[in-house]
């Protein structure tokens, strides 16, 4: 994967828009009637405070406290950013509680307490015992670190996990164990040395030595080398319960036939000369930040047989906390864990080890862009992959019952884990593989409305994003005005700027719209104001001719007058089964309605096209199709001409022979929730619908509207099936993040 470039004005807009901050708090209950106030607030709301006081275990039932976690800092050490402060560490803790909602539905509420003072920070998080069902430490400075979360653990009764020491320890562990085991060498031989003596370094030997790993094996080093018996510069307690008896000073000493170097410190600290020194199937975990202690490339250059990972994403065996905190958290609230305990980290290690040798899903290997099986360059497992959900959890949660720690241990397992399997939003894993096809693809996006700043920002997003390069059809200079207006000034040397007046193949594309349309009324000149002034038309033109290989347009004109320029160029009418198929996502679903902009009326047969090209798309994104026709009326009833043909489109599916799944004709309610299918035994569909097919384009737009404005779905679409080149039309409403996302469609050739 490449190395997405973000700038400071796209970070702060991604802050700012649609909203300051990155997420909100909805209630889970109605509140709506007067009733609905009376139970959520007085004077029913007193019943459960008596149940809690009776007994404070049932807060867990009664409360969000068994599934809301607090992340916690003072600010002292933000990233690599240094002390900058409690209030500017609130965007990193606003990103942490998101991670923990996307990764593990995990609900999160950052707090940000400003003081440096350890016995006021551990005085306030302790008051705040009772609100939460666990504590997530983050950013802070070292010793101070060491000595909040210890106390914390000794006074609190709830598990407080400080993710910069642990999270870092876990995964690290956890590609270690398969490393070893790729180089048939067993964690309780291997000479093992570490740079980096604070909290991450630390806590990374503490774990490997619960693990098997020899004190007297082990060598960490800091800016000063070696941590010895009898060193006194530079130490501290947790430092000297590492030193170790040995004559050796230097990091480059320690280096020479180590089995096992890992690397929590600063670019650059580790030499080729180093790496040349170390023992046979080197191990080499540089996990500095933002850049290792030494490259890949570098380590490979002299050991090619060196296992190597890193902190980067854009490198092989990513060591990732994202991996781990989300899925220790979910285990330990599901038992209503007291802590989290040594026996429950290694069980999370073990099961990121054991996924990771076992055969990766297609969609990971999509999302990814090249197939991935267990070796020297994937020894840990992905973010995204689907499977850590309900594998991870449950064996922190095993280990949580077996030493101690749950209050309330699961009974039925399988059933736990079938539950974390449905527990989790599919969209954002679908959206994350497109994303990741879209770069691979590298396509030339034709952006055809340059003079409008959404346009032109999603088009500098997309070319920084890795995703290909982009084509603005519009005037350099008013482009390069536009762009400095809305904070990008020198954008557009970045992408291209294309127009008839410096383009080479204006005549080419002229003769060929005369020959399409000399017959439908157009002369010459007709056919030079629409291939040289229309940006629609001569868009078109330029895909149409290869010189671009994606198109992305309607955010300054109306769909239906774009779709009629686009049939000037391209046979996008409804006589070759052409569609627009709107999804959308919506508390972790994804649907597709179709048809919302071609087809007026359709007949029976033009359903049938219309299903077809649907499940087109579905598949396209990774999707199983499962085709509903919708109607008023169930199988038959009640009885109208208008359902009529809806229940027809399916029987030319069955004439035609189609693989995926369809049935109607049959109401929303039927098609979306299996529990009402059940009382139709004889339908085809394996489960609720993913993609709606509706009697008519009026009725397609008024669902997606409906569901857009009262149930805040986000849209994607319409996206436009069966066109005979990569169109993608975006709504006149569209935000710029909205306008890219249709170009990464367009980049996928999902239609």
């Amino acid at each position: 994967m490449s190395k997405t470039r973000v700038t400071p004005e796209e970070a702060l807009a991604f802050h700012l828009e649609p909203t300051p901050g990155k997420f909100e708090v909805t209630a889970t209950v109605p509140m709506t009637t007067q009733r609905d106030l009376s139970l959520a607030y007085s004077p029913g709301v007193a019943v459960p405070c008596e149940a809690i006081s009776e007994d404070p275990e049932t807060a867990y039932d009664y409360t969000n406290k068994g599934n809301l976690v607090a992340v916690i800092s003072n600010g002292t050490a933000v990233l690599g950013l240094g002390n900058l402060g409690a209030l500017a560490s609130k965007p990193v803790m606003e990103g942490k509680a998101v991670l923990f909602k996307r990764f593990a539905d995990v609900n999160s509420i950052d707090i940000e307490l400003d003081t440096e003072d350890t016995d006021a920070f551990v005085d306030a998080v302790k008051l705040m015992g009772p609100t939460f069902g666990g504590i997530n430490l983050e950013d802070i400075k070292a010793p101070e670190c060491f000595i909040i979360e210890q106390r914390l653990k000794e006074e609190m009764d709830i598990p407080v996990f400080h993710d910069d020491q642990h999270g870092t320890a876990v995964i690290c562990a956890a590609g270690l164990l398969n490393a070893l085991k790729l180089s048939n060498k067993k964690i309780e031989d291997v000479r093992i040395v570490l740079n980096g003596a604070g909290a991450a370094g630390i806590a990374c030997l503490e774990l490997l030595k619960a693990m098997g790993a020899k004190h007297q094996n082990c060598i960490m080093c800091d800016t000063k080398g070696v941590i010895y018996q009898g060193r006194t510069e530079g130490m501290n307690q947790w430092k000297s319960a590492h030193a170790v008896a040995t004559e050796l000073r230097t990091l480059e000493e320690a280096m020479k036939d180590a089995d096992v170097f890992l690397g929590v410190s600063v670019k650059g600290a580790v030499t080729q000369d180093m790496v040349a020194s170390m023992a046979d199937d080197p191990v080499i975990f540089a996990m500095a930040n933002p850049d290792p202690e030494i490259t890949p490339e570098d380590a490979h250059e002299v050991r090619p047989d060196a296992i190597v990972a890193t902190g980067r994403s854009d490198y092989p065996n990513q060591v990732n906390n994202v991996l781990g905190f989300p899925y220790l958290f979910r285990g330990a609230l599901d038992i209503n864990a007291r802590a989290i305990n040594d026996e429950m980290k290694i069980a999370c290690a073990h099961a990121l080890a054991n996924l990771a040798r076992e055969d990766v899903p297609d969609e990971v290997a999509l999302a990814y862009g090249k197939n991935l099986s267990f070796g020297r360059d994937y020894i840990i497992p992905t973010p995204f992959d689907p499977r850590l959900i309900h594998r991870v959890p449950p064996a922190v949660a095993r280990a949580g019952m077996n030493t101690g720690a749950a209050r309330r241990p699961i009974i039925d397992m399988e059933a736990y884990e079938l539950s974390l399997k449905s527990r989790m939003d599919p969209t954002a894993s679908i959206l994350r593989g497109i994303n990741a096809r879209a770069r691979a693809n590298q396509a030339r996006m034709i952006f055809a409305e340059g003079d409008d700043p959404r346009v032109l920002r999603a088009a500098v997003m997309y070319q920084r994003a890795g995703l290909g390069k982009a084509l603005v059809v519009g005037r350099a200079d008013d482009v390069k005005a536009k762009l400095a207006e809305a904070g990008l000034e020198g954008a557009d040397r970045e992408i291209e700027v294309v127009n008839a007046a410096n383009t080479l193949h204006l005549e080419t594309y002229k003769q060929f719209l005369y020959d399409r349309l000399h017959r439908r009324g157009f002369d010459a000149q007709d056919i030079h104001r629409l291939a040289a002034r229309d940006r629609h038309v001569f868009s078109a033109l330029m895909l149409q001719h290869g010189h671009g290989d994606g198109l992305v347009t309607g955010a300054t004109r109306k769909s239906a007058h774009i779709l009629d320029r686009i049939n000037h160029v391209f046979d996008a009418d409804k006589d070759h089964g052409v569609a627009g198929i709107t999804a959308l996502l919506h508390k972790g679903r994804i649907v597709f309605i179709a048809d919302t902009i071609v087809n007026e009326w359709p007949d029976e047969e033009d359903l049938a096209n219309i299903a077809e090209r649907a499940a087109t798309v579905a598949q396209n994104m990774g999707l199983e199709p499962r085709v509903a026709f919708v109607s008023f009326s169930t199988f038959g009833y009640p009885v109208s001409e208008r359902a009529e043909k809806m229940a027809k489109a399916a029987d030319v599916l069955d004439r035609r022979g189609v693989t995926f799944e369809y049935e109607g004709e049959m109401t929303v309610d039927v098609a979306l929730n299996s529990r009402a299918q059940e009382a139709y035994p004889f339908s085809r569909l394996t489960g609720p619908a993913n993609i709606l097919i509706v009697p008519a384009r009026h009725s397609a737009s008024i669902s997606v509207k409906l569901m857009q404005e009262m149930a805040g779905a986000t849209v994607i679409g319409p996206i436009l099936a069966g066109v005979d080149g990569s169109i993608q039309i975006c709504s006149t409403v569209s935000t710029a993040n909205d306008i890219l996302n249709m170009a990464v469609l367009a980049a996928c050739k999902v239609g």
